[in-house]
């Protein structure tokens, strides 16, 4: 269409300069982009994931990128800007302007694209629950395998009750904002504790290894798209602040707090004990080495 001279729309006039409202554009653009840091989480699963996970980051985000850019720049190339901000799906109405008879398979393509995406968040964000409750953080019976599926089945369940918990809200964006800056306040932590380990455990093992150029320019990223909406959307990123500083209090009492009561100790039991009759599920089995 470019090619035809389709270029009436290709522009970017009156364009918002407002450094608040950029960050905000960030998270909703960086959340279409999410998952490459998912594929941390499933490196048990991995053969090879010294060699492989950087691989599979190297060729994965490279096309990514490539399909989404020139995606955006095909809906810019014969939407207005009213039409993109009136529709409910971009997508949809780019294939009604030029696929004619066949614009039913977008929303068909786009649906299998969801598929696939939730599918890979749910794989991989319950091994954060799975591995949290085996070291410790969470209670144990999150940490115990189906007998017969052998999967992760109360982690996956906790999972999924908490993304219901998450439609509470209509508001779309108002649930990206929140849910992005608790994302990059984690991606942040992980980062700088990479850059105090590199400083003091310089001795420390480590297949994978970037020059520190690399963190500190990603570092200083993450910190402008945590300042810089706090205040743009104070509500959104407060209460997601709130949300992870209430988890102090139970990370004291649950983990850091060892001498609980009898009472409490066999209470706790007793729960596990009921999960694991309810779920059919057992403690993951241990590997034992001779010392």
């Amino acid at each position: 269409m470019i090619g035809q001279g389709e270029v009436e729309y290709f522009t970017f006039e009156n364009t918002n300069a407002d450094v608040g409202k950029m960050s905000l554009a960030l998270y909703s653009g960086l959340f279409a982009y999410a998952g490459w840091n998912f594929l941390n989480f499933v490196t048990e699963e991995m053969i090879d994931p010294y060699k492989n996970l950087p691989r599979a980051i190297y060729i994965s985000i490279p096309i990514v990128s490539f399909v989404y850019v020139f995606a955006n720049v095909a809906y810019m190339t014969i939407i207005s800007p009213r039409e993109m901000l009136d529709s409910n799906a971009v997508a949809v109405t780019f294939g009604d302007k030029v696929f004619g008879v066949m614009a039913w398979i977008v929303p068909v393509f786009v649906s299998l694209s969801t598929f696939g995406g939730v599918n890979g968040l749910l794989f991989t964000s319950g091994r954060l629950f799975f591995v949290g409750a085996r070291e410790g953080h969470l209670p144990d019976f999150l940490s115990m395998i189906q007998v017969n599926r052998r999967t992760p089945m109360p982690a996956m369940l906790f999972t999924g009750g908490l993304s219901i918990l998450m439609l509470i809200t209509d508001d779309v964006f108002f649930l990206i904002n929140y849910m992005s800056f608790v994302q990059w306040l984690s991606v942040g932590m992980s980062i700088a504790a990479l850059l105090y380990l590199r400083y003091a455990r310089p001795e420390m093992y480590r297949p994978i290894k970037f020059n520190l150029v690399i963190p500190i320019t990603f570092l200083l990223c993450v910190i402008f798209l945590l300042v810089v909406p706090l205040y743009a959307a104070t509500e959104q990123t407060g209460m997601a602040l709130l949300m992870v500083l209430s988890g102090l209090p139970v990370y004291v009492l649950g983990v850091k707090w060892k001498s609980k009561p009898k009472s409490v100790r066999q209470f706790i039991a007793s729960c596990t004990i009921l999960g694991q009759k309810c779920c059919n599920v057992v403690a993951q089995e241990t590997e034992v080495k001779d010392s």
